[in-house]
């Protein structure tokens, strides 16, 4: 049997998320809504966090993911470590699958990093985000989190807000969403916007007003403080007057419209706190579902079945 990893949801097949969103419901009905009790489908696995990049919701959501499973989950810690020594990542993975791990999640800060490990270890690789590349989990929460409030994705308009040139949260969003049947924009400052992803269903444009005139769902993305140094950057002042989520956008928008973040948020800038805590925000909602996803994709990836 072929190993099962995660690395990105750019050409996964829809029947694969589907399956994967379907098991995620399912483990939140069960654990996370219901009485909290741990399971057994992983008892015995172990479960290897490698984090090179700083982390709150990914990295606890599969700690807790793989512990609601019932298996062991260790965090690789990188300070103090081999690779201090000059020991190099993929030497470093090998010596972790030596010791008999049956997951290796990895964030790193280089694209394509996940995808070079999985092809010199034996065990599944998920993708806990890497550079500019995807955040396939967040995509898939994201997915999750709308599909409980619609009953459905194909036909829904999302539009996606911000930093996208360098934004994995937006690529495997784009793709999620695209692969599912949902119209995409994107939109932001000229500079932060890509200009080579033409395709069916996708639009890419610099003015808010336009993008939300029909959106079903907005989803929006943190202004990165180093992104600053890029020249003709507007000011923080200048892009909340432009491109920022705030009260007076929310009251623009239709009521069913949907607003999300995948977190951490810059209140006042990309967001404000009344949109945060408003009525349609479902951030905490995409919390909550990160762990019921990353639950769902440990079980996929080792092929465990569902135990009801």
């Amino acid at each position: 049997m072929a190993i099962r990893h995660l690395l990105q949801l750019e050409g996964m097949e829809p029947a694969a998320v589907q399956e994967i969103l379907e098991l995620a419901m399912r483990f939140k009905a069960d654990v996370l809504t219901a009485d909290r009790c741990k399971r057994h489908e992983l008892a015995g696995r172990a479960i290897m966090n490698c984090f090179f990049e700083p982390s709150t919701r990914t990295k606890t959501s599969f700690e807790l993911a793989g512990k609601y499973l019932g298996a062991d989950v260790v965090n690789f810690q990188t300070r103090g470590s081999s690779l201090e020594k000059g020991e190099t990542l993929e030497d470093t993975a090998r010596t972790l699958e030596a010791m008999a791990i049956d997951v290796l999640v990895i964030r790193h800060q280089v694209s394509g990093i996940p995808e070079r490990l999985a092809a010199r270890v034996k065990v599944p690789v998920i993708n806990a985000g890497d550079g500019f590349h995807e955040h396939p989990t967040q995509g898939l929460l994201d997915l999750l989190t709308v599909y409980e409030e619609w009953g459905h994705i194909a036909g829904l308009h999302l539009v996606i807000v911000g930093d996208i040139l360098h934004s994995r949260v937006a690529r495997s969003d784009l793709w999620g969403f695209l692969a599912l049947g949902a119209h995409v924009t994107l939109v932001g400052p000229p500079q932060l916007l890509p200009r080579d992803w033409e395709r069916p269903g996708l639009r890419v444009t610099a003015s808010l007003k336009s993008a939300l005139a029909e959106a079903d769902v907005i989803q929006v993305l943190r202004i990165q403080k180093e992104r600053q140094s890029l020249v003709g950057l507007p000011s923080w002042e200048e892009y909340r007057a432009r491109w920022g989520i705030t009260r007076d956008v929310l009251g623009s928008l239709r009521e069913h419209t949907l607003i999300m973040h995948p977190g951490p948020q810059n209140r006042g800038v990309e967001i404000d706190s009344e949109v945060i805590s408003g009525r349609t925000s479902k951030i905490a909602q995409q919390v909550t579902n990160g762990v019921a996803v990353r639950m769902a994709v440990l079980t996929w990836v080792l092929g465990g079945p569902y135990d009801r």
